[in-house]
C-alpha cells in the first residue's frame, strides 16, 4: 500500500470529452447529461392520507438520518442528494420503502445505470459547489440536470462498483483501525494527566513508576496507588490523596478573572480575540480574530497571560477549556470563559494539567443548569476543590507530563497523517477509477501499468 502508484492512462484509446474538469476519457465511453441518465426530485409535505404510513418506513433528510415532512417513495434502491445547509451536495445510498424529506433530493437512476458507480461519480462532481447561496446553501438541482458525466457501459460500471466496493473497503478497514489506535493513545494520555494529577502515580526522579507496563500501555489503564501513604480528601469526587497533599479550593490558590478591559478601553485598541468556538478539548492551539475595541463584541473582555486556564461557563458540554502555555500579548478572551490565574502557592503548568483534569470537568459539567444551553459561573468553578502537591512535586509532576504527553502527541500526529494519506489514497482512487484514468478489467481487479 506505501508504494501505491495510479498511472496517467490505461485505456488503449482516448478521445477528448469536451468538458474541461475531465479532460479525455476513453474513447468508448459517453459523455452525458445527469438527466439523460436519472431523474431527480425534491421530497414535499405529505397528505393527510399519508400521514398513517410515516411510521411504517424509515424517513430521509439530506445526511441520511430522519427527518419530517416527507414524500413517500417506492420500494427500490436509491442515490439521495442533499439539497440545503451543511449537507447540500451530501451523497448517500437507501433501500427499500422511505420517505424522503424536502431537504433531500431523490435520484431515480434508468435501467442502464449502475448505482453504485453513479454515486461515486456523483461524489466526485462536489456538487455542493452549484449550491445557490453561500449563507444557506441550497442545491440548483436545475443547474445539476445539465452537468455532464462520462459514462462507461453498463458491464464496466458493475466491475468499477465491485472494485471499488472491495477496495475502499480495505481502505477503510485500515483507517478503521488506526482510528482505534490514536483513540488508544488518547485515552493513555488522559488516563496519565488524570491519574497522576490527582496523586493516584507517583513520579520519582522523573519516572512514572508503571506495574506490568507493557499490559498497561496496551490496554491505556494505569493502576490505581503508588504513594505509601494515602488519606481521604474529604471530597468525595476527589476521594484518597497522598499523605502529605493538601486539598484547597481554587480560589483559594487562584485568582479568577484578574483582568478585565473596562469601557475606558480606547477604541483603537487592537487584539486577538477568542471565544467559545475557538476552543477545542485536548488541543493546544486555539482559534482568534485579530479585531479593535470599537469594533468588538460586548463579551470580549477578559485578559489573558501566560499560565493561566480558560474554561467555558456556557455550553459546557463543549468542554471549551485551554491552558496558555506560551507568552502572548493582547490577547482578550469572551466572558463566556473564566480565567483562572494561579497564585505563588501552584505551579501553573501543574494546576493547567489539573484544571483540564476529567475530575475537576466533570464537576463543571455537574454544576451546569439549563437543558439546551447548560451554564454555570467562575464564583461555582472558584468554590471546586483541587489537591495541591508541595511546590516542587507539582514542578516534577508538570515537568514530567509535559514529556510523556509530547510523546504521545507526537505518536498521535504520526497515526493521523497515516490515517491522511489512505483518506487521500481513496478519494485518488474512486476519482481515477470512475472518470477513466485508470481501467478495471472484467474480473474486478485493477490493471495498471508498473504495478
Amino acid at each position: 500500500m506505501n508504494n501505491y502508484q495510479l498511472s496517467i492512462k490505461n485505456y488503449q484509446f482516448h478521445k477528448d470529452s469536451g468538458v474541461e474538469w475531465l479532460g479525455d476519457v476513453p474513447e468508448h465511453w459517453e459523455v452525458r447529461r445527469i438527466k439523460d441518465l436519472s431523474s431527480l426530485q425534491s421530497g414535499n409535505n405529505v397528505t393527510s392520507e399519508q400521514i398513517e404510513e410515516i411510521g411504517q418506513y424509515p424517513v430521509y433528510g439530506g445526511n441520511g438520518l430522519r427527518g419530517y415532512f416527507s414524500r413517500y417513495t417506492n420500494e427500490g434502491d436509491y442515490i439521495l442528494i442533499g439539497r440545503q445547509g451543511a449537507l447540500c451536495g451530501n451523497i448517500n445510498y437507501v433501500s427499500g420503502k422511505f420517505w424522503a424529506t424536502e431537504h433531500a433530493v431523490v435520484v431515480y437512476l434508468k435501467s442502464s445505470i449502475n448505482i453504485k458507480w453513479y454515486g461515486e461519480i456523483l461524489r466526485v462532481l462536489n456538487l455542493n459547489q452549484y449550491s445557490l447561496s453561500a449563507a444557506q446553501p441550497g442545491l440548483a438541482v436545475d443547474r445539476i440536470k445539465r452537468l455532464l458525466l462520462p459514462v462507461p457501459p453498463l458491464t464496466e460500471q458493475k466491475s468499477i462498483a465491485s472494485y471499488l466496493d472491495t477496495k475502499t473497503a480495505q481502505i477503510d478497514r485500515k483507517i478503521d483501525l488506526l482510528t482505534q489506535k490514536a483513540e488508544r493513545y488518547e485515552e493513555l494520555k488522559r488516563s496519565l494527566i488524570n491519574e497522576t494529577v490527582i496523586g493516584r502515580r507517583k513520579i520519582d526522579n522523573g519516572e512514572l513508576r508503571i506495574d506490568n507496563g507493557k499490559r498497561e500501555a496496551k490496554n491505556c489503564q494505569l493502576s490505581i496507588k503508588n504513594y505509601p501513604l494515602y488519606k481521604d480528601s474529604a471530597i468525595e469526587w476527589i476521594g484518597e490523596i497522598p499523605e502529605h497533599w493538601e486539598v484547597r479550593r481554587i480560589k483559594e490558590v487562584a485568582d479568577i478573572n484578574k483582568r478585565t478591559l473596562t469601557d475606558k478601553t480606547p477604541n483603537d485598541y487592537e487584539f486577538d480575540y477568542v471565544d467559545i468556538g475557538g476552543v477545542t478539548y485536548g488541543v493546544h492551539e486555539f482559534c482568534s480574530e485579530r479585531m479593535m475595541f470599537d469594533n468588538a463584541p460586548s463579551r470580549a473582555r477578559r485578559i489573558v497571560q501566560k499560565g493561566d486556564t480558560i474554561i467555558s461557563t456556557v455550553r459546557t458540554y463543549l468542554k471549551a477549556i485551554a491552558s496558555i502555555d506560551d507568552d502572548v500579548s493582547d490577547l482578550i478572551v469572551s466572558t463566556g470563559f473564566a480565567v483562572v490565574s494561579p497564585k505563588k502557592l501552584v505551579f501553573s503548568k501543574y494546576f493547567s494539567y489539573w484544571l483540564t483534569a476529567n475530575y475537576i470537568i466533570d464537576q463543571i459539567c455537574a454544576l451546569s443548569t439549563g437543558v439546551s444551553y447548560p451554564a454555570t459561573n467562575s464564583s461555582a468553578i472558584g468554590n471546586l476543590f483541587s489537591p495541591i502537591p508541595p511546590y516542587p512535586e507539582q514542578k516534577t509532576i508538570a515537568h514530567y507530563l509535559d514529556a510523556k504527553t509530547a510523546q504521545i502527541d507526537q505518536v498521535i500526529q504520526t497515526i493521523n497523517t497515516q490515517i491522511k494519506k489512505l483518506k487521500d489514497l481513496r478519494k485518488t482512487l474512486i476519482n481515477d477509477v470512475v472518470t477513466g484514468k485508470i481501467k478495471v478489467i472484467d474480473n474486478g481487479e485493477l490493471k495498471m501499468d508498473n504495478y
